[in-house]
């Protein structure tokens, strides 16, 4: 929504609205030589105080992608609810921690530090309530993959989803070079096939991708689910490390401050 924002503008026909966003970017951008992190900062200003922008963005992923057609109209309403209203709150937070993003280790250290981040904003800073419409839980992979790659903003690496070498598509990977990859998967914990995807899914799509590491991530909504989790690691002999991180989305369990005890 940030990298593309300048692509988008241009296809926007309200020229009054193109007008005021191109005011906004431009008013928010250094007055010499910008950098890539300038430009996306100013686009997410831009946005803030224009974001019908987000409308013409939401057509553009319709118009680009294939998803949009296989919904029901419904979950388009519920996609809209999430890109309008809470999305931008966990851009203005990535662009606030901008320390975040100096960890260019190897990208395997970079992508667990960031599925790190995401975990700590939903379970602590609120961002739980991404994933709920009117008190109910939106079970879909596809947002929680969307809010993982908002938190590679600023990065020399190469970010790609849905990439297919032959065995098919993994959620991310994360590559500098043909020697240094990384490949993340994210799985709801109600998702049907958990078991058969944690047992062979990721060893698949490493053989395929020519590397070793790989980060599973499984987010869950209940008490149940978690249960769920524990006895299918527990019979596939495999333990919660750096390499399969648990995000607890659950609402039931996350006071306020007045009221944590």
């Amino acid at each position: 929504m940030v990298v593309k924002f300048e692509r988008i503008c241009l296809s926007i026909p309200n020229s009054q609205l193109r007008a005021q966003l191109n005011q906004y970017f431009l008013r928010a951008l250094p007055p010499y030589k910008p950098k890539q992190s300038d430009k996306h900062k100013a686009a997410s200003t831009a946005i803030q105080e224009c974001p019908e922008y987000i409308d013409y963005y939401i057509k553009y992923k319709e118009e680009t992608g294939n998803e949009a057609q296989e919904v029901s109209s419904q979950k388009v309403i519920q996609i809209e609810e999430i890109f309008k209203i809470k999305v931008k709150n966990l851009i203005d937070r990535l662009i606030e921690n901008s320390t975040f993003y100096a960890n260019d280790s190897n990208t395997f250290e970079e992508s667990y530090q960031r599925v790190i981040y995401l975990k700590k904003v939903i379970e602590d800073n609120d961002g739980y309530r991404l994933f709920y419409l009117e008190g109910k839980p939106i079970k879909k992979e596809s947002d929680l993959q969307l809010l993982f790659r908002l938190t590679w903003y600023a990065t020399k690496s190469d970010v790609n989803s849905e990439v297919n070498n032959g065995r098919g598509p993994v959620d991310y990977k994360i590559s500098r070079g043909f020697k240094d990859k990384t490949l993340v998967e994210f799985k709801l914990a109600s998702n049907s096939k958990l078991k058969q995807n944690l047992k062979k899914q990721l060893q698949v799509y490493e053989k395929a991708n020519g590397t070793k590491k790989s980060i599973k991530v499984i987010m869950f909504f209940s008490e149940t689910e978690l249960l769920r989790i524990y006895k299918i690691l527990k019979e596939l002999d495999m333990e919660i490390n750096r390499t399969l991180v648990l995000i607890d989305a659950r609402s039931d369990n996350k006071p306020s401050g007045s009221n944590a005890k």
